[in-house]
């Protein structure tokens, strides 16, 4: 034993004979102290609660394995996070618009949302699409409307994420012959897709294939851009759906890791060297309330997953081991009660997930607990990045929080309790056995349930909602999306229908749905079909015909 452990084991002790004194005059607020997600807070840390920790082992230095202070030797000295707006509402133009207006208002990315229609794999004129079209995101049924979103978009100097998974093919199907159409080389393409099935099926809900089909599609997905579009994140593995349908922090990192091993193993059976591919996988993680517990999550994530490569993997480039992800501050913790408040929700959230290392970053506008963001909900979301970039100072620190006490505590709590998880779905045979059996399902129903009786019952308090009540009379202003749009959009798919050369569209989905029944690359017929003219709906129903539609339970 040192001689400064026995210093502040005496000091320690000394100390808690004040704080039994201090507690008879002045108790504390609650009997214990847990973080948002359960994780008991002590009342103090000290260098006693690492003593386990060895620094070149578990914390490493920036840019290097493990990564838990970072994927980039100097962080944001070099350069800011990308800052990508997640945007997409109506009509393709209307789309277009607001991503010029980010782009001159200084966003560095772009993020797009689709409608319901669009991700499930239905046109606006399908039963299905009724109500839905343009509601939540942007309509996208044929390469007309793909050339309409990205008019006067340089696809060569802006990177680009689509948030699309079971149509995923499809969308940057199109994305790439729009691409092409401006002079840009597939090579030159950087972006990202989201592409994660098995994500769907535990917190979304919008899949259509079953699982194991829909590993197919990702694996083609990945051999297709590992040859044609090298810059391009081949997926990203989204831990943010998991937290928004009411998962803990602990159940976010082990999940989406858990999906990542998945994934990895499906590329590496289809033929794929683990450093061929590896280090174009990203991910996609939430950012809630608890501001210390979200920095130590994104180390934990970081730190497990580098693990995770090296040993089970055994990747050998460390390019391979790096966790780089994306952050969204989270659209669960926004009130529609006082929605001004949200304006501070976000900037916490956002100044968490910049002090935990994230590579890009969209922050939620005050008012998407009421509907889709306005324009100037959007530019003050936008601020609220630029002035944690340009003014709050933190971007001039590599891993500011590092070597707190706390800190690091939390990050090896999380970890440890991850790791464990993962465990158990290797135990049930893996993620897609796990999410078959409804084994995560079943917790993060939990866990939600947990959290709103908290909720309920006030010990969770949400400003404005269950404390610090007012009357309210006026509402915000609210984007509403004009009725005649689906109408519009329907009558566009049924005009490209028309027009097109038939006899080519139907020789192309029958090129897609022959190599579904076969063994070959999915991605080279989708993109004859695309530029055949074939709509999203008609390229999704070829898949269908082969592999059928996934049915809960």
């Amino acid at each position: 034993m040192t001689h400064e452990r026995k210093v502040i084991e005496a000091g320690l002790a000394a100390w808690r004979k004040v704080v039994d004194k201090s507690l008879v005059k002045n108790p504390e607020r609650e009997p214990e102290f847990r973080t948002s997600s359960g994780i008991a807070v002590e009342r103090l840390y000290t260098p006693l609660d690492d003593d386990e920790r060895d620094y070149a082992r578990d914390l490493g230095f920036p840019g290097q394995y493990p990564f838990t202070r970072g994927v980039q030797p100097t962080m944001f000295r070099g350069r800011y996070w990308t800052m990508r707006q997640y945007a997409g509402f109506g009509s393709a133009a209307e789309t277009n618009e607001r991503f010029r207006y980010l782009l001159a208002q200084g966003q560095t990315g772009l993020s797009v949302a689709f409608d319901l229609p669009t991700q499930m794999g239905y046109d606006p004129d399908h039963p299905m699409s009724n109500g839905e079209v343009g509601k939540v995101g942007v309509s996208i049924a044929t390469l007309d409307d793909m050339r309409r979103l990205l008019d006067q978009i340089p696809l060569g100097k802006v990177s680009t994420s689509m948030t699309i998974n079971s149509t995923a093919a499809i969308l940057l199907a199109m994305y790439v012959v729009v691409a092409e159409e401006q002079g840009v080389p597939c090579a030159q393409l950087n972006g990202t897709i989201q592409n994660d099935l098995l994500k769907e099926y535990v917190a979304r809900g919008t899949y259509i294939f079953p699982p194991r089909q829909s590993l197919r599609v990702i694996t083609d997905l990945f051999v297709h851009c590992k040859a044609n579009l090298p810059r391009w994140n081949t997926i990203s593995i989204s831990g943010y759906h998991i937290r928004e349908a009411g998962s803990t922090a602990v159940q976010e990192v082990a999940f989406t890791l858990a999906h990542g091993v998945a994934y990895v193993q499906a590329a590496i059976d289809a033929g794929l060297a683990v450093d061929d591919f590896a280090g174009r996988l990203s991910f996609f993680f939430g950012c809630h309330n608890n501001f210390l517990e979200e920095v130590a999550k994104f180390r934990a994530a970081r730190r497990l997953w580098a693990r995770l490569m090296r040993e089970r993997f055994h990747a050998a480039d460390d390019r391979s081991c790096a966790l780089r992800f994306h952050t969204q501050t989270c659209g669960s913790t926004l009130l529609a009660q006082q929605p001004d408040n949200n304006v501070v929700r976000v900037a916490y959230q956002a100044l968490a997930a910049v002090l935990g290392g994230t590579q890009s970053l969209h922050t939620n506008s005050r008012d998407e607990a009421l509907s889709l963001p306005t324009e100037d909900s959007v530019r003050i979301a936008l601020r609220t990045q630029q002035i944690a970039a340009h003014e709050s100072g933190v971007a001039e620190f590599v891993d500011p929080l590092g070597g707190s006490w706390a800190v690091e505590a939390l990050t090896d709590r999380i970890e440890r309790e991850a790791e464990a998880l993962i465990k158990r779905i290797d135990e049930l045979g893996g993620a897609v056995k796990a999410i078959e059996e409804g084994f995560m399902q079943a917790a993060i129903a939990d866990a939600s349930y947990e959290y709103q009786k908290r909720v309920e019952k006030g010990a969770q308090v949400l400003v404005g909602l269950n404390k610090y009540q007012i009357e309210e009379r006026l509402q915000p202003p609210r984007l509403r999306i004009a009725p005649e749009l689906e109408q519009a959009a329907v009558e566009q798919v049924r005009a490209v229908r028309q027009r097109r050369d038939a006899a080519r569209a139907r020789a192309a989905l029958e090129a897609v749905e022959r190599t579904a029944r076969g063994a070959d690359n999915l991605v080279p017929p989708i993109l004859e079909a695309v530029r055949a003219m074939c709509t999203t709906g008609e390229i999704a129903d070829a898949l269908r015909k082969v592999f059928g539609v996934h049915q809960e339970g």
